[in-house]
């Protein structure tokens, strides 16, 4: 796979509590990813951009919630995410300033 393709996988690590507590109790990282994105890529994507060892990736598809804005009613974008479990010892420091 090409380096311009595993830069394009990955969109954004995902920040909330239940990815806070999947990270200490589980060394789990929860990343917003491509739509057309599969297991494997995300594999290969953490392991070329974080220089880690993944042990199991899970992908869940997110759909978009329908609000609505000034009496209309509007639905926002599905995205999809991947929680990537890593090896024993491994860690990423999502909050390096670059």
């Amino acid at each position: 796979m090409s380096t311009e393709r595993l830069t394009t996988i990955l969109k954004a690590p995902h920040v909330s509590e239940k990815a806070a507590r999947t990270q200490e109790l589980a060394n789990q990282y929860v990343f917003e990813v491509a739509q057309d994105a599969t297991k494997a890529d995300v594999k290969a994507a953490v392991e070329h951009m974080f220089s880690v060892k993944v042990d199991r990736v899970t992908v869940v598809n997110v759909k978009g919630k329908t609000k609505g804005f000034k009496g209309r009613p509007g639905t926002r974008g599905s995205w999809r995410k991947a929680y990537v479990r890593l090896g024993e010892g491994q860690s990423i420091d999502l909050m390096a300033k670059a």
